[in-house]
């Protein structure tokens, strides 16, 4: 029987005994339970090239100058070198997560795991859309791990993840925050090619956050999508009625900030990028969780870029970085 924890593999064994707890202990879904048991025509799941391992440390210099101080990374994930790009915020550090390989495919089982050290200032992003492409047996999941220190903030905003038809697909994705800290995360799902024809084919959908601060938990928030289930479909009133493209972006914070105006100045910025766009404040006065809807990628994005510009305004001010690869 196919297990969801990868099997450890005899080319980095020092990484497995070192790899925190929290990466390959979270419950699978029970949703999951009947496609972990599939096995594989082709290569098995924990096999090698079918568990990509991330590692990154920011941390901040003397100088101010934020830096990638240490990387690790195996397929099919790699790692640019650090970027400094962002002319708004000169002392932060930029890399793009890159991938060889064409999507995320069944049987693949990915972690992520990056911190940004006391006072430091990082962007994480990727170089293009994820692809979860189509399956017709077990699954694919990818766990990110973001640990954010005292008076640091990380931002992690990669292009879209487009579901492929009959794509089952698990993301699980954990935040922690030290004191005076500030993490924004976005995440825009686009549900197949839709220039193709495809709306919602994939078979299901499940991505949850968790963000928790010295005081405890400040968020738990699940998508939970599968068009062949009444429980879960998409496309019920209430959930995306007409529209296809959904994004979510969560500020979290332990800031001493006023989460409600910060909310209104969130929901005003993209609300006026994206007509179907708007912003609530998080338990425990810590953050702002914005979401959009859309019929295209780029206006969800442009709604959630003004988010994250307003946020960075209002915490660092500075203007966000332009999203722009090219």
């Amino acid at each position: 029987m196919a297990t969801d924890g990868p099997a450890p593999t005899a080319d980095a064994p020092a990484r497995e005994e070192s790899r925190p707890a929290d990466a390959t202990e979270r419950p699978l879904p029970p949703e999951f339970a009947a496609y972990a048991e599939e096995s594989l025509a082709q290569t098995a799941v924990g096999s090698p090239g079918k568990v990509g391992e991330l590692e990154a440390t920011f941390a901040r210099g003397r100088d101010g100058q934020t830096r990638l101080v240490e990387d690790y990374a195996r397929v099919p994930f790699h790692l640019s070198g650090t970027l400094g790009h962002d002319g708004g915020r000169p002392d932060a550090a930029t890399v793009y997560v890159q991938s060889p390989t064409g999507g995320v495919a069944q049987g693949d089982r990915n972690r992520m795991h990056v911190t940004a050290e006391a006072g430091s200032l990082a962007h994480v992003s990727t170089q293009s859309a994820t692809k979860v492409l189509s399956m017709n047996a077990n699954y694919a999941r990818v766990d990110q791990t973001f640990e954010v220190g005292d008076d640091a903030h990380l931002e992690y905003v990669p292009e879209q993840t487009i579901v492929h038809p009959d794509a089952r697909y698990c993301q699980e994705t954990a935040v922690t925050l030290g004191e005076d800290a500030t993490a924004f995360l976005s995440d825009v799902v686009v549900p197949g090619r839709l220039a193709r024809g495809e709306r919602f084919d994939f078979e299901r959908y499940y991505a949850r956050t968790t963000v928790d601060g010295p005081d405890g938990r400040i968020l738990a928030d699940t998508t939970h999508l599968a068009p062949g289930d009444p429980h879960a479909d998409p496309r019920a009133a209430g959930v995306l009625d007409d529209d296809a493209v959904f994004g979510t972006a969560y500020l979290a914070t332990t800031r001493d900030v006023d989460c409600d105006e910060l909310s209104d100045r969130l929901h005003d910025r993209s609300a006026a990028e994206a007509g179907r766009a708007a912003a609530s404040t998080l338990p425990r006065d810590g953050g702002v969780v914005v979401r959009a809807l859309g019929d295209r990628a780029n206006d969800v994005h442009a709604a959630l870029h003004a988010a994250w510009d307003e946020a960075s305004r209002a915490l660092l001010d500075a203007p966000a970085p332009d999203h722009r690869k090219n």
